[in-house]
């Protein structure tokens, strides 16, 4: 009367003492035979420990042997409280007998403990959670049977477990791993989320939990997707039922809850069957043979309808004609799943190892009211060859010493085909393909160094292209004097004052100057001399010889007026103009009034002799007007003889011109004499 929870499965499981994790009754006593496969030898994990050592291991202990019955040999024996056993307990055979014994004690939770095969190194107990662990990322093998009453997880797929949740108890919960076989687990750990659902599945209620640093998640083959019903890909026709509920309301209108309804999450009344007997069934035809991994029920989703099935079976077929009820490997009846507990909540149930067929029946065996429900199925394609069906067949009959035999035969028929099933799902020429380590470290490399190669040059060259057009830009805009090249008509208009100019039209008056001092100067230094006293508004530029100086007004603009030198003079000649587009710029100490102008005055009248000349030149400090008197005169061509001599232009509305042998300066418009 000394055995707690206990499950013991062909490859692994798990066992406690009794009332564990209570302190265990006095005076009990239990023993485990555990068996698995001729030539495997057992492994024992202890995840708990604590029995009393009072007298010295004398009348509570827990002993180990090799083998089953009087021909069992002791491999050791224990107690202790709060007993830390880290290492592996390791049959010399397939066969281990476990015995607890539980004498006169005031405390002590007593233990438990899982085992597997010894090919299983990775093997943890029931009560391992993954704040456990350190890595990131792990695999484990998870014992048969830890559903366990005082666990807890907290947790739902695919959002995931709480990290102080049992790794292998979600893992059931999950559908990775079958309570009654075990199995590998992949674990992966990322950052907790501030709430975790609750759900039940696979037997297995999930509690809400609140905030943790970590959570858990497992790794899948992926074979978990909805197979039609929700999203209407399985049509109308393809769902039929044993029978059909119909009603009238009050209002005498007439329901009919047709097998189609019982599509999951759809809006509306579910299926519902006219009588509620084990007779009854929902059928679903996938049109071909699918790898189907699990199964979500509800009840009728409606308040006003509490109904929904609370136990069922699950029969599948190829043609509709033979059917098979679902079974667990090494287990010799049917299984029976848990359904739904109240009308509106999801529960999921996983079939490990899965089901490969067309048709899948649901057979209600328990239920609420009224049979009603909605389904959907879960799982994928199944294009490779067509596996076994191991689940179909049940035990012969054999007489009762034969019966573990039979069982054994039973178990090793189901491995041994469950096996088959997982070589059939890849083909030979597939394994073929597999790429060598050393070929996929290559391909990894060179995944990651072209993609940040094609950015290097990438990058080098929007560098260059950007430098070219800087520089560009920048050659347009450095130089104040510098033409836009586009202005094709403006550049060919400047350089045309570089060029001699040879033409009969074009060719202007040259100046001559009648005094010595003139006559001796250079053609080149006569702009010079000309601008010894700097003008405030500046001339522009000259081109080619003497004869080439531009006759333009130096005078300062008026008031209002912008001064440019693209306004006609009304004292230049009408012969074209030919000048530089841009101005030399003015001397930082300039004085006020611009230089004498020189021109061909043989256009122009003569000043009255003896006028008194005015000097348009700005005075140096105190210096006084400059003497009246006649200046170089300069010589001109012209028509008539008289006008041998020019004057300095004089401002408007002043006596005419003087004498022929005197030249006065000009005198800005608007100032006395």
């Amino acid at each position: 009367d000394g055995c707690g929870h206990t499950v013991l499965g062909p490859e692994s499981g798990t066992l406690t003492s009794i009332n564990y994790p209570q302190t265990s009754p006095n005076s009990t006593v239990c023993e485990w035979e555990i068996r698995v496969k001729p030539g495997q030898r057992v492994q024992l994990r202890f995840g708990d420990f604590d029995i009393d050592d009072s007298d010295s291991c004398h009348s509570s202990y827990l002993r180990v042997h090799n083998g089953i019955g009087p021909t069992r040999t002791e491999i050791g024996k224990y107690c202790g409280f709060g007993f830390q056993m880290d290492g592996l307990i390791k049959s010399r055979s397939n066969e281990v007998t476990v015995q607890f014994m539980s004498g006169t004690h005031t405390s002590g939770r007593g233990f438990l403990a899982s085992y597997s095969t010894t090919d299983k190194s990775d093997l943890i107990t029931c009560l391992e959670n993954a704040s456990h662990f350190s890595e990131p990322e792990f695999n484990k093998y998870c014992p048969a049977g830890c559903v366990i009453p005082f666990a807890e997880i907290s947790g739902t797929i695919p959002h995931g477990y709480r990290d102080s949740s049992s790794l292998c108890m979600a893992g059931v919960h999950a559908g990775v791993v079958s309570n009654t076989l075990g199995g590998q687990i992949n674990v992966v750990i990322s950052k907790g989320i501030p709430y975790y659902e609750g759900s039940l599945a696979n037997n297995v209620t999930s509690r809400v939990g609140p905030l943790s640093t970590s959570l858990f998640t497992f790794k899948t083959s992926g074979c978990y997707g909805t197979l039609g019903m929700e999203s209407g890909v399985i049509p109308d026709s393809q769902i039929t039922a044993s029978s059909v509920l119909e009603w009238s309301d009050q209002t005498g209108q007439v329901n009919i809850w047709k097998p189609e309804n019982a599509r999951l999450k759809r809006p509306g009344p579910p299926w519902a069957a006219f009588i509620s007997d084990e007779q009854q069934w929902l059928q679903i035809d996938l049109n071909k043979e699918k790898r189907i991994t699990g199964i979500i029920t509800t009840g009728s989703t409606l308040p006003e309808h509490y109904y929904y099935v609370s136990a069922y079976r699950i029969l599948y077929s190829d043609d509709a004609q033979k059917w098979m009820v679902y079974r667990e490997p090494g287990i010799d009846k049917d299984k029976i799943f848990q359904g739904n507990t109240e009308y509106y909540q999801e529960v999921r149930n996983n079939f490990i190892p899965p089901i490969i067929a067309r048709f899948v029946r649901i057979n209600p065996l328990k239920w609420h009211q009224k049979i009603a429900m909605k389904v959907e199925l879960l799982g994928c394609q199944f294009s490779i060859g067509r596996a076994p069906k191991f689940t179909m067949r049940p035990p012969p009959p054999n007489s009762d010493n034969d019966k573990n035999d039979a069982f054994s035969d039973d178990f090793m028929h189901s491995v041994r085909t469950s096996l088959e099933t997982d070589k059939t799902t890849f083909t030979p020429e597939i394994k073929n393909t597999t790429v060598t380590p050393s070929v996929t470290k290559d391909v990894a490399l060179a995944a990651v160094l072209v993609p940040v190669l094609v950015m290097v040059f990438t990058t080098l060259i929007l560098i260059l292209v950007c430098a070219w057009h800087w520089r560009n830009r920048k050659k347009k805009t450095e130089g104040t004097y510098d033409l836009p090249y586009w202005d094709r008509a403006g550049w060919w208009k400047g350089m045309k004052q570089f060029l001699p100019t040879k033409s009969a039209d074009h060719e202007e008056t040259p100046v001559r100057y009648s005094s010595s001092e003139a006559s001796r100067l250079r053609p080149r230094e006569v702009p010079a001399m000309l601008q010894t006293e700097s003008a405030e508004y500046a001339q522009p530029l000259v081109g080619g010889m003497v004869g080439a100086l531009h006759q333009r007004s130096t005078f300062k603009p008026e008031e209002g007026q912008e001064g440019s030198y693209a306004d006609r003079d009304p004292y230049s000649s009408p012969a074209p103009e030919l000048y530089h587009a841009y101005a030399e710029p003015l001397p930082i100490t300039a004085p006020e009034y611009a230089t004498p102008i020189v021109m061909d005055m043989c256009g122009h009248g003569s000043a009255p002799l003896g006028a008194a000349p005015v000097s348009t030149f700005k005075a140096a400090g105190a210096q006084g007007a400059l003497p009246a008197g006649p200046y170089d005169s300069l010589s001109c061509r012209t028509e008539s003889p008289a006008s041998a001599r020019a004057l300095y232009d004089t401002p408007k509305g002043q006596p005419g011109p003087g004498a022929a042998a005197e030249l006065l300066y000009q005198v800005p418009q608007g100032l006395p004499h």
